[in-house]
């Protein structure tokens, strides 16, 4: 039969609020909610809280925010709170060791891979990235390594070459919510069972860089769709046009077309999109962006800008090189 269990939740972007609210919805108690500082966003900079402090303020759930949990005030503060677990979910801070063994159970993970595959910070955009045709979410009992820790479920999620990592983020974050209360049910049954990991199988994803989103077009048509994918909604794929920078927002690669014309060189620009030459195949771009305008569909962009239907229009640098 299983309890009430008394739960810290940490987490900050939207990923970890839906994870939050599902805690809230469940039959487990949220004590306490550990989300990073407000940070300055927008145009003016303003200092503004994190999805998920918004949501523990809209249910009157106390919120910490401490810069880190290495203070021993801080992990004092914790312990004091007498949780029976803590979540943590896209939280953003290091936790020590006195902060991992201070809940009854310790602390558990929703990380969106289905592990060891992907450990880091930007699994969703590395298994796109590598082509997986698969990922999901494993719930993981945390340690002091990154993202090591026993296995308690894990969750699959098929990949389609329409997924974006926004896309591919929002299926994730239901999937995540859904099967952390389930592990926590488990666990306050005494049912709960863990699976180590395979070291040898582990990849680590690195946060995205900007200069990664840069498009070689010497690459295979396949490889640029799969960044043009990856990288939407941040930090977008983009390519030289003009002196400009295009970014990409959609495109797909042409299977069994091989191009005649050089890496770069846009072989045929229609309202189907601009066909441009990759080290192989032809990748078909359908939504970009110039400087100073929107994203749109090809067809409104070629009817703003006609040079880009003319023979021999170059995209990329001259070597074509990342």
């Amino acid at each position: 039969m299983s309890h009430s269990l008394k739960v810290i939740f940490a987490g900050t972007p939207e990923f970890a609020a839906e994870a939050l609210q599902a805690l809230i919805d469940s039959g487990h108690e949220v004590i306490a909610v550990y989300t990073q500082p407000d940070r300055p966003a927008g145009r003016g900079r303003k200092l503004t809280p994190s999805p998920v402090k918004l949501l523990a303020q809209d249910n009157d759930i106390s919120v910490y925010q401490p810069i880190s949990l290495k203070d021993a005030n801080a992990q004092q503060q914790l312990e004091s709170l007498g949780a029976d677990i803590m979540v943590v979910v896209a939280y953003g801070l290091l936790l020590p060791l006195a902060v991992l063994e201070a809940p009854r159970l310790g602390c558990i993970n929703i990380h969106a891979s289905l592990l060891p595959r992907w450990r880091g910070a930007a699994p969703i955009q590395r298994a796109i990235l590598a082509g997986d045709k698969e990922t999901g979410v494993t719930i993981m009992q945390m340690d002091e390594g990154l993202d090591t820790g026993d296995m308690l479920m894990k969750s699959v999620c098929p990949i389609s070459r329409e997924d974006t990592a926004q896309s591919l983020h929002d299926r994730l974050a239901k999937i995540g919510a859904n099967a952390v209360i389930e592990v926590l049910d488990q666990l306050s049954q005494g049912t709960a069972s863990s699976e180590p990991q395979d070291n040898d199988q582990a990849n680590y994803a690195s946060k995205l860089s900007k200069p990664e989103a840069m498009i070689d077009w010497q690459r295979p048509a396949i490889e640029i769709e799969q960044l043009v994918r990856a990288f939407n909604p941040w930090p977008v794929a983009q390519t030289e046009y003009d002196g400009q920078s295009m970014r990409i927002w959609q495109a797909h690669a042409l299977d069994n077309i091989e191009a005649k014309l050089s890496p770069g060189s846009v072989i045929k620009a229609s309202k189907e999109g601009i066909d441009v030459a990759c080290g192989v195949g032809v990748l078909r771009i359908l939504n970009a962006q110039l400087p100073g305008g929107k994203a749109r569909p090809v067809v409104d962009l070629l009817n703003a800008r006609k040079e880009l239907k003319q023979p021999g229009v170059r995209l990329g640098s001259v070597d074509n090189s990342s």
